[in-house]
């Protein structure tokens, strides 16, 4: 992803309320799952890092990333964005 697609997403993104929050728990399966649902109707999704996290919200981002196979485009402060390109048909997706 090239630094001008990455910021087009992350203006897209400022508007986003978040879709889930990552706790004391860290990540589950649970999480995974509701995650992967809300990239695959969204393609763009907001999380929210709580304090309480155990790992910083960079590590969680790539976790995250790496579960969902999906790509971390910012980390800003204990929010992390993350884009996967939806493998609907009947969907407008995000264009770059």
């Amino acid at each position: 992803m090239t630094s001008k697609q990455r910021s087009n997403l992350k203006s897209i993104a400022a508007g986003l309320s978040p879709v889930g929050q990552v706790g004391k728990g860290g990540v589950s399966e649970t999480m995974v799952r509701s995650l992967s649902d809300a990239l695959e109707a969204r393609e763009l999704i907001k999380i929210n890092v709580l304090t309480n996290a155990e790992e910083g919200a960079a590590a969680l981002g790539e976790e995250l990333a790496r579960a969902l196979r999906a790509e971390v485009v910012a980390v800003i402060g204990r929010k992390v964005i993350l884009y996967r390109r939806s493998s609907r048909k009947d969907f407008k997706h995000i264009e770059f």
